[in-house]
């Protein structure tokens, strides 16, 4: 059994779950597609791009003679409508991954499966958040991926992982679909959350990455919204970990505490809460961000970033931005381009937008020609490139913590490793190459350094001898 994954960490940790249902059953996960009798393919389904990804993931798949399995946002936000465009695939759902083995074993000896009807998952819970978790109990959580307390198998080796805090949304921003396939918000226990900590670190692990669709909202369903303020120090505190960092945070629920504790709270029980965040601002002008059904705008943005930086001088930024969503201006883009040059953040990725089904934002006048999608896309990312190299260099002299991931020393030389540092998400924000690290260090150990050299948002550092910790 081969699983393939796309998307995002989120994903990841759903595929991980999945592969230790598949294990806990009997089945032999195998790497390579090749050879494997069945290949598991978790899709994604947020943009455009992400669904012809997974189309072309499950197309490469059937080429290798196994039998194949669709699963994750794609599978579940098309189901049938998916299985009868692609009939060299089993179409599963959200509903099946608590019986994987079963519907496997059904795929693997012929059995036919009725691929299931999408529907609104924001239709299964309450819209009171406080009131879903006798619900989620109830159902005893199988239609909620990365709820309850799953079986895992780490399907990667390094020395980090994402650990998922909840699943679902209840925003409404216009141009996402999220939330009708993934469902209304539910925060996982923090004793669960704890426990699967403690697990990997037990496996290697030593850099937490707290993901979901909107880690701010983490407790409201609990009925505390401070839950995460006090959990992460805990998860800190867990022996092994030496970095927690928080992903995908929304701007607008950025409460003063939980910014004070991603920024100043380090040195926690002997673990470090980066000082990092991923923040989903989307654009910055204020006008077009009401069209888009978020809040906020270039001058609130802005100061958010002062209030983290008066903090943590040296705290890591990273967002997303939309270019082309439905009536956009040129002074929209323009005012986007302040806030990017204002804002100095570390890391951005940039998007076109495309219709998405269900969205509001397909309804809406103002739509752009696609040739001017794509050169608003360009204009915008040349600018990034440009403003996030010189982010890098503002940091030459700059002492950094670099988790060390890789070393290089067979082919850079002797005492040479790469990793991230705080500021530096393991998966999308750069990397940095530390040389002089000591004998003896091993992937997962902070080591101490000092920048020397940049290329593009790449560091180069140089170890501050002995400074290296587990």
């Amino acid at each position: 059994m081969a699983v393939v994954t796309l998307g995002c960490a989120r994903n990841e940790v759903d595929s991980e779950e999945l592969a230790g249902r598949l294990a806990a059953g009997g089945y032999r996960l195998v790497e390579d597609a090749e050879g494997a009798d069945a290949v598991l393919v978790n899709t994604c389904g947020f943009i455009e791009s992400a669904k012809k990804d997974s189309v072309d993931a499950i197309l490469a798949a059937t080429d290798s003679g196994a039998r194949v399995v669709a699963v994750g946002c794609m599978a579940e936000r098309y189901g049938s409508e998916l299985a009868g465009a692609l009939p060299e695939a089993t179409v599963l759902g959200f509903d099946d991954y608590a019986a994987i083995g079963d519907r496997l074993d059904d795929v693997l000896t012929g059995r036919p499966l009725v691929p299931h009807d999408p529907r609104d998952r924001r239709t299964l819970l309450p819209i009171s958040p406080v009131d879903r978790s006798a619900v989620v109990t109830a159902l005893d959580a199988p239609a909620i991926p990365g709820h309850g307390w799953l079986q895992r198998r780490r399907l990667a080796s390094g020395p980090s992982a994402a650990l998922k805090l909840a699943s679902g949304c209840d925003r409404r921003c216009a141009f996402c679909a999220i939330p009708a396939f993934r469902g209304s918000f539910v925060s996982r226990p923090p004793a669960e959350v704890l426990g699967e900590a403690q697990w990997l670190a037990s496996q290697g692990v030593t850099e937490l990455v707290l993901v979901s669709e909107n880690s701010t909202s983490y407790g409201k369903d609990l009925g505390d919204l401070r839950l995460l303020e006090r959990l992460l120090p805990q998860l800190a505190a867990v022996e092994g970990i030496a970095r927690v960092r928080v992903a995908y945070l929304q701007p607008a629920e950025l409460r003063p505490g939980l910014l004070e504790v991603i920024a100043g709270a380090g040195g926690v029980g002997g673990g470090v809460i980066a000082p990092y965040f991923d923040l989903s601002f989307q654009h910055s002008s204020p006008t077009l961000l009401r069209r888009m059904r978020r809040f906020g705008g270039t001058d609130d943005f802005l100061a958010l970033i002062e209030r983290a930086r008066a903090l943590a001088p040296a705290a890591g930024f990273r967002t997303n931005v939309i270019l082309g969503f439905p009536g956009e201006t040129e002074d929209d883009v323009a005012e986007l381009e302040r806030f990017l040059l204002e804002g100095r953040l570390d890391a951005v990725g940039v998007f076109g937008y495309s219709d998405e089904d269900g969205t509001e934002a397909m309804g809406l006048p103002g739509k752009l020609d696609q040739a001017e999608i794509d050169a608003r896309v360009r204009r915008i990312t040349d600018l990034v490139e440009e403003l996030t190299a010189q982010r890098a260099e503002d940091r030459l002299g700059e002492r950094v913590e670099v988790l060390l991931s890789e070393d290089l020393s067979t082919e850079e030389g002797t005492g040479v490793w790469t990793g991230h540092a705080a500021h530096q998400d393991p998966e999308a924000d750069g990397t940095t190459t530390v040389t002089g690290v000591p004998d003896g260090a091993v992937a997962g150990m902070l080591v101490a350094a000092e920048v020397v050299d940049t290329e593009g948002v790449d560091l180069v550092a140089t170890a501050l001898v002995p400074a290296v910790r587990a």
